[in-house]
């Protein structure tokens, strides 16, 4: 298993070199594959279009779908770029809108909110190369360890902050914060139950997460949400930095998570092939109702 490990990143790395509209083609074919062999993926991404965006039609869906798979064929691809290319490139081709240098400007903390678009990895990059403010985020273990220990390299490799497991206390990563970290939030995965809330996304209660509320009214953070594109061909991608929120948190973290929930089904109907259908966002259902996979 190591050793197909290495091979894939050496496949990744070798692939870096191409131009980004060689990638996009390659990126889209592997998309393609995945689409047609990755039976269970498919089945989620398809439900959870169903369940977020009934108006379309079963065509549609597919048709979505079969987009999907190839955005997320070209992000799995790509991250080569993101872990070797060098910072001159990658500032070619990432391009920035917002405020992107509020979190080294403020005397307050800050979070950035990312929903997990296909470019969230470049919004990842974009904190590191285009401000100075130290990054802290939350990091899911790879159960393979080469792959683990070449995603943790990638993501720290401009050494501008630190990765904290999922599985361990938020003490870390709230001292860090405390120190002058900003935190680059996903929030909008299904983590169970536990210190969530079901509230409605595309109208279906979801398990989402509190936290976000509770810290950022604990620390009294800014809070600004961040949304990451991949553009066409060879363009790069595009990253927003919008402005932050001025009521949010509220003392109400129920209502604040719906209210996030909210915006990131917003920003989902403007560029929905790229959103990542195939996680069980409804995987965990409140007590006594059926499962939606």
């Amino acid at each position: 298993m190591n050793l197909a490990a290495r091979a894939l990143l050496a496949l990744v790395w070798l692939v870096h070199w191409l131009p980004l509209a060689v990638q996009a083609v390659i990126g889209r074919a592997l998309g393609r594959l995945l689409y047609r062999f990755g039976r269970s993926r498919r089945a989620v991404a398809l439900r959870n279009v169903e369940l977020c965006l009934p108006e379309l039609t079963a065509a549609e869906r597919e048709a979505l779908v079969r987009e999907h798979f190839q955005w997320l064929g070209r992000s799995l691809l790509e991250r080569g770029l993101l872990w070797y290319a060098s910072p001159a490139r990658l500032k070619r081709l990432i391009h920035v809108e917002g405020e992107v240098g509020l979190a080294e400007r403020s005397e307050r903390p800050l979070m950035w909110l990312v929903p997990h678009f296909m470019a969230l990895d470049v919004a990842g990059v974009a904190t590191q190369l285009f401000q100075k403010r130290l990054v802290g985020s939350i990091y899911q273990a790879q159960s393979n360890p080469v792959l683990d220990a070449a995603m943790r390299a990638g993501r720290l490799r401009f050494h501008q902050g630190d990765v904290f497991s999922r599985h361990e206390s938020a003490l870390p990563l709230v001292r860090a914060i405390k120190r002058g970290y900003a935190f680059f939030n996903l929030p909008d995965m299904d983590f169970g139950a536990r210190d969530a809330a079901f509230v409605p996304f595309f109208g279906v209660p979801a398990a989402t997460l509190l936290a976000p509320s509770r810290m950022a009214r604990s620390l009294k953070m800014i809070v600004q949400p961040v949304v990451a594109e991949t553009l066409p061909g060879g363009q790069g991608y595009r990253v927003r930095f919008l402005p932050p929120w001025d009521d949010w948190p509220t003392d109400d973290p129920e209502a604040d998570a719906a209210r996030m929930n909210e915006w990131i089904a917003a920003e989902i109907r403007r560029n929905p092939a790229q959103y990542l259908w195939v996680h069980k966002r409804f995987k965990t259902r409140p007590a006594g109702e059926a499962g939606l996979y």
